[in-house]
């Protein structure tokens, strides 16, 4: 799996997220929005951090924090669709991209800590 690949994912859905969080402020949801605001933007900015890492330690709990954060995502997404706020097709598209972030992020993680023993 190409890290570039997983920069350009994160990049797109932060995109997402943003378009989202602007839709429901219109909507006057400031409480969901500002949370999935914070982490669904969290993701890819600590994947990028990840690349500046201080040595294989730093840069896994980089990862790590995205993988917290994409996990965090998920459930506000949920929140928001069970809620009404967010239609089902939509929210299938946002959480079909934040299970493949998760997905590529465990497989970075796993990676990261077999090459660190």
């Amino acid at each position: 799996m190409s890290e570039s690949k997983l920069r350009d994912l994160s990049m797109s859905f932060s995109v997402q997220i943003i378009t989202l969080v602007k839709d429901l402020k219109v909507k006057h949801e400031t409480i969901i929005s500002n949370q999935i605001g914070r982490s669904g933007t969290s993701i890819g900015a600590n994947i990028y951090e990840a690349n500046y890492a201080q040595g294989k330690k730093d840069f896994i709990s980089k990862l790590e924090i995205a993988l917290k954060e994409a996990s965090e995502t998920g459930y506000w997404l949920e929140l928001l669709n069970k809620t009404g706020y967010l239609d089902d097709e939509a929210y299938k598209r946002l959480s079909d991209q934040c299970t493949a972030i998760r997905v590529m992020l465990i497989a970075s993680c796993r990676t990261a800590k077999r090459s660190d023993q």
